[in-house]
């Protein structure tokens, strides 16, 4: 199975916090899963962290060190997910966690996040 880690799911996965659901945890560690993380979650986190989002580094290093000790690729924003953004209903007012779904859905990911109101489009998740 392949996997697009939500933002928070990603900080929550490198920080082992108790955010992070069992089912997560589990399909984490599961040696047979590949999990990606989005550029879109890279930006957000930059934006984030200039707003105040505390990180024990800065950003541009703890994303890149946390993603390869974690073995989590890297996904970049490419045409066929920001097109998908036509055919999605504004269910969700997050542009980055949109932008998520439109990646997930044009790459054929599950998207490993906790939020209720991702479940609402027509993308697999998981939590």
């Amino acid at each position: 199975m392949n996997f697009l880690l939500d933002t928070c799911t990603f900080l929550w996965i490198v920080t082992d916090a108790p955010e992070l659901s069992n089912t997560a945890r589990t399909h984490f560690t599961n040696p047979d899963h590949e999990f990606f993380l989005s550029s879109v979650s890279t930006w957000e986190i930059m934006v984030k962290h200039g707003l105040g989002l505390p990180l024990p580094e800065l950003p541009d290093q703890f994303i890149s060190t946390q993603r390869e000790l974690h073995g989590i690729a890297p996904l970049p924003l490419d045409e066929d997910a920001t097109l998908y953004l036509s055919r999605l209903p504004s269910l969700h007012s997050d542009p980055f966690d949109r932008m998520l779904v439109c990646q997930a859905l044009a790459q054929g990911l599950i998207l490993l996040t906790p939020d209720e109101e991702i479940s609402r489009y027509p993308v697999r998740t998981i939590w």
